[in-house]
């Protein structure tokens, strides 16, 4: 069976999804959780588009030794250094190139002949290959380009050291017969693509991202490139976890296999959507809510008889297991420090302490703590930034009722130490809290969105609030987590106004640094 390689771009176009910007911390969390689900290639990030960008890149491309680290960059010669200078330290750094190559893009976004475009790429090609062993490049829309031409400026970038060739459907629009047919006339008509493996990147725009990946590879494709839970610009990318478990019960159909440990789909796409704060869908296919219940009294019927009548894989193959009771009140640190390991994560001693004081917290009023419970306490820990003075809830209380208008009472303790206080009214509850913090804090602030759910199930589970906030004129991602429903509220809003602190104070430090 032929070997397919993984290319997850999740950090950098699943980040460009509208309302998600992910910090450093929850970069490297990703990151280090994508390497343990065993994907060839992680894109990490675009360099050259920020000093946070650069930084982050930096940091993972250090961190991760068992997945190569790749870069976007433009095909100029500062963006190529850009990401060298943010690669270098990795164990297997590569480079992504990308020009656009369909007549529309040449004459409207970059006002380039097609003779241009093609000395632009191989100037750029050569020039990258001088750092990076492995050079990416990307055809730009190239499911609207000129077959003819395509072919050509390929030939020409595989000459120039070119060692994987993607061809994306930018906008989503082609269809599997379509894209297909155009991977198996590069395939026939490239003298020398046996020198580069072929990539495919698909867009959703259209719903049919998965399908038209898997045309890819069964004319030729060797790579696929998609994001995790399918996040990305406008509709998404193609589904990762969804090809992956494709190819893998269909095995009949597509003789194919990747390096994919596939009982971390589950954890993958959790914590992505945790951090993220885009939730999948319940009856999204693989790792939704849905995925493995049956309502239909037949189905269930079956079910139980045999399961294999209406399951075509099992929960495990993804990881998926019962939420049964893991650890409870009389738990010890050792065991809650085994627990932790075991899902997966590392922390300093400093954060073990902070999680496990949370934990001991929530089985003094919660009798069964589960897998999900922890795995939200742990990334709530993990991924707190203490070293810059935010706003701190000191005391809420909320007064409210069919008859009565509610009111909130909030003390709060700014970032240079103040303690403030102010009651505010609001037609409910949440608007109460939201209006009351509002007056407190000083930067300019605007609800984006607001929603709330629940960690596992029952009556005692976890809330847990995502928001975005639009702080000082820049969108900003906040979570919160607490047993009660108004308090994970506030959490999540001002975890949003604490970010956009964190990430300030980081660009006046860059500044500093730099004039320095």
């Amino acid at each position: 069976m032929s070997r397919i390689k993984i290319f997850d771009t999740t950090l950098r176009d699943g980040e460009q999804s509208p309302g998600v910007n992910l910090n450093q911390l929850e970069k490297l969390e990703i990151a280090k959780q994508l390497e343990r689900f065993g994907v060839d290639r992680m894109e990490a990030g675009f360099p050259a588009s920020s000093k946070g960008d650069f930084q982050a890149v930096k940091a993972i491309a250090d961190t991760i030794k068992n997945t190569s680290v790749t870069a976007l960059a433009r095909t100029v010669k500062s963006d190529v250094d850009t990401a060298w200078e943010a690669l270098k330290g990795a164990e297997h750094p590569s480079i992504h190139l990308f020009l656009a190559t369909s007549p529309i893009h040449m004459t409207y976004k970059l006002k380039k002949t097609p003779e241009q475009v093609m000395n632009t790429a191989v100037e750029m090609v050569t020039y990258a290959k001088t750092k990076f062993h492995d050079v990416q490049w990307s055809a730009e829309d190239a499911s609207r380009s000129d077959l003819d031409f395509l072919a050509q400026i390929i030939e020409r970038v595989i000459n120039a050291g070119a060692t994987v060739i993607n061809l994306p459907d930018t906008v989503g629009y082609t269809t599997p017969a379509e894209y297909g047919r155009m991977f198996q006339y590069i395939k026939e008509t490239v003298p020398n693509i046996d020198q580069a493996h072929l990539s495919c990147h698909c867009h959703n725009d259209l719903g049919m991202a998965v399908a038209n990946s898997l045309a890819a590879v069964e004319n030729g494709a060797t790579q696929i490139e998609g994001t995790i839970n399918g996040i990305g610009e406008r509709a998404g990318n193609a589904s990762l976890e969804e090809i992956a478990v494709a190819l893998k019960v269909r095995s009949d159909f597509y003789p194919y296999t990747t390096g994919l440990q596939l009982e971390e789909t589950k954890r993958t796409s959790d914590l992505v959507a945790k951090l993220t704060g885009m939730y999948v869908q319940a009856n999204k296919a693989v790792v939704g809510r849905n995925a493995f219940a049956h309502e239909s009294g037949i189905h269930q019927d079956g079910v139980l008889k045999h399961a294999s009548t209406y399951e075509i894989m099992t929960p495990e193959i993804v990881g998926v297991k019962a939420n049964n009771l893991v650890l409870g009140k009389h738990s010890g640190r050792h065991a809650f420090k085994d627990k932790v390991k075991e899902l997966g994560m590392e922390l300093s001693e400093e954060k073990l302490k902070s999680a496990f004081d949370a934990f001991k917290q929530l089985t003094d009023h919660k009798k069964e703590v589960t897998d999900d419970d922890l795995f939200t306490i742990l990334m709530e820990v993990q991924t707190d930034t203490t070293s810059v003075n935010k706003y701190q809830l000191e005391m809420f209380q909320v007064q409210y009722g069919t008859a009565n208008i509610p009111t909130a009472a909030v003390v709060l303790q700014t970032p240079d130490g103040r303690t403030v206080q102010t009651a505010c009214t609001g037609q409910g509850s949440v608007e109460a809290v939201y209006r009351t913090l509002d007056e407190l804090i000083s930067e300019n602030l605007k609800l984006i969105d607001y929603q709330l759910s629940s960690v596992g199930g029952g009556k005692d589970a976890l809330a847990e609030s995502h928001v975005q906030l639009e702080v000082n004129g820049q969108a900003v991602n906040g979570r919160g987590t607490a047993q009660d429903v108004i308090e994970a509220s506030a959490n999540a809003f001002l975890n949003a106004v604490n970010r956009y602190i964190v990430r300030q104070h980081s660009q006046e430090s860059n500044v500093v640094a730099s004039e320095t």
